[in-house]
């Protein structure tokens, strides 16, 4: 597309230079050429979004503006919910008539402010796991290296707008799966606080984890996008009636009297990726020539907080599949159907430590942003691996987003620079719970600064596969894996894994046995190490409960 974000197009649309159905022509045309190539779409609505264009841009001639949104293409992630069809979820378990075929509040709040749906946009299976060659869906790639992953579980949605196909995406985050994808695909991507945006219409993974959000190639767009979507909806008990901001409207670039906190000695700086460090201090410099404060500061119990978040909503997760699991245990793909599997690894005691552990994460995270308005981090430490071999493992060790998850607090991912393969590198800004607006505020000044986030991959509709084609999207895709290098595993280990996966009633094959047995013993180490924190000792756990269900927190 020639109108690269939403901010471009938006004033196009409005001084006549383009129409929204001409936006959406090339938007399908880019898809039509490439899409079998990048693997973006699960479904299109080509014929729904022509109508929708069409009438907007009428209402538009006749004096009617919905606002920056007006005739803007957007994808949804095909774990929630749209009028036009099936929600699949990326897989063959999941049952369609879960849900009849209406909008996600979400989805029909941006239908409200003018967004077209195009589609419905790849995932991992049920938003977690890696992508499976084995199962009948398309496998998202990376626009800058097509022999890459995009990131999860957002897939669709981030190498969709990279590669132009759409401007703006709907997508879910349980340990990152906006942020990462947003940061190894060079766009922005938005975490809200928990609650900031209803997840009713949603397929669920981990339920006290989940948040919808928005994806698009800059700050000033995922701001938009927010202040259509926010808001509380009366079948999401966990979202906010707090007011909703236009979060756009106070983004002019002036960062004086901010204090950014910087976490410079922690481990998740010990693997980086070549050029991230580099990247990450020339990023902090030009916050500080925004008007912003750097301040060195330490986040509190920063692998156990994580940790409470990885383990934690694999526990979610497992109540809502066992049954799934024990009657179509081949059906799921393979790191999607271990990565639910050790949720029944996990004892009840471990999982309300997990959420002392979150509850205590809020009260020191806290003390922190007594101290500061933003904390920076890299949004992962490596840049995006290779599709041929891909392992969960490696993936959650390189990520710093699920600590934002376990205590709710929002985080923003924004494209900083490339590795030397020409590789995207992010950082992200977490800020106070709903305040949005600093995180985007840091992050639209930061990119009024750069360009980086406006750089169009050479792996696209507009350029060149590395090979001077566009490969079809399962060349050179070997077996994805659950699991890297082998871990120890005892015989009492893979006992004690074969006790609980058959008092769940779950039969993975002998190999799966043992791979989840070795997975169980790491995770047995963190878990312990989770009771290591006395501070946990007498604290409530995060969960709330309510003798009257409809006394909801506001």
């Amino acid at each position: 597309m020639r109108h690269t974000s939403i901010a471009v197009a938006a004033r196009a649309l409005r001084s006549g230079e383009i129409t929204s159905e001409q936006l959406l022509v090339e938007a399908n045309a880019a898809a039509d050429a490439h899409d079998e190539c990048l693997g973006t779409y699960l479904a299109r609505f080509d014929e729904q979004a022509l109508a929708a264009s069409r009438l907007l841009d009428a209402e538009l001639r006749a004096g009617h503006d919905r606002g920056p949104l007006h005739g803007i293409p957007f994808a949804i992630k095909d774990v929630i919910t749209t009028a036009e069809g099936p929600t699949t979820a990326q897989s063959l378990v999941f049952d369609p008539g879960w849900t009849p075929r209406v909008d996600a509040p979400a989805v029909a709040r941006l239908r409200a402010a003018g967004a077209v749906i195009t589609g419905k946009t790849g995932t991992s299976e049920f938003a977690t796991g890696v992508p499976d060659p084995e199962k009948p869906f398309p496998i998202a790639r990376n626009p800058w290296d097509l022999r890459r992953f995009t990131g999860g579980s957002s897939t669709g949605n981030a190498s969709g707008i990279s590669a132009g196909l759409f401007l703006g995406a709907l997508g879910t985050d349980t340990a990152g799966s906006i942020r990462q994808p947003a940061a190894l695909c060079g766009i922005s991507g938005l975490k809200p606080t928990f609650g900031r945006v209803p997840k009713s219409g949603c397929v669920p993974l981990g339920y006290s984890y989940d948040h919808v959000g928005p994806m698009a190639r800059s700050a000033w767009d995922c701001a938009v996008i927010l202040t259509a979507i926010a808001g509380r909806d009366p079948d999401d008990p966990s979202s906010s009636g707090r007011p909703v901001s236009d979060y756009a409207a106070t983004l002019d670039g002036n960062l004086r009297g901010m204090r950014i906190g910087v976490d410079l000695l922690s481990a998740h700086w010990t693997t980086a990726a070549d050029g991230l460090e580099v990247a990450l201090e020339k990023a902090i410099a030009i916050l500080s020539e925004a008007g912003a404060t750097i301040v060195p500061i330490r986040l509190p119990h920063y692998r156990e907080i994580s940790d409470a978040a990885l383990f934690g909503y694999t526990v979610e997760a497992f109540g809502d599949h066992r049954t799934g699991l024990r009657h179509r245990w081949s059906d799921y793909s393979r790191a999607t159907r271990l990565s639910l599997a050790s949720g029944a690894l996990t004892s009840a005691g471990d999982y309300v430590q997990m959420q002392r552990v979150r509850r205590l994460g809020q009260h020191e995270v806290g003390v922190v942003f007594a101290a500061v308005d933003l904390v920076l981090t890299p949004t992962a430490s490596t840049a995006a691996p290779l599709l041929d071999g891909l392992d969960i493992s490696t993936i959650a060790a390189a990520v710093q987003t699920p600590y934002w998850n376990a205590v709710g607090n929002p985080a923003l991912s924004v494209p900083i620079g490339f590795t030397l393969d020409g590789l995207p590198l992010g950082m992200q800004l977490a800020g106070r719970p709903f305040d949005e607006v600093a995180v985007l505020a840091a992050g639209h000044a930061y990119q009024l600064r750069t360009d980086w986030h406006l750089r169009v991959p050479p792996v696209t509709p507009i350029g060149r596969g590395t090979d001077g084609t566009f490969p079809c999207r399962d060349r050179g895709l070997g077996r994805t894996t659950a699991e890297s290098s082998p871990s120890p595993i005892s015989s009492a280990d893979e006992i004690l894994t074969c006790r609980l996966l058959d008092a769940a009633g779950i039969v993975p094959d002998d190999a799966e046995i043992v791979q989840l047995a070795r997975s169980f013993h790491g995770r047995r180490i963190r878990l312990d190490a989770l009771y290591a924190i006395r501070e946990t000792y007498h604290l409530p756990p995060i969960g709330v409960f309510r003798a009257d269900p409809e006394d909801r927190w506001l």
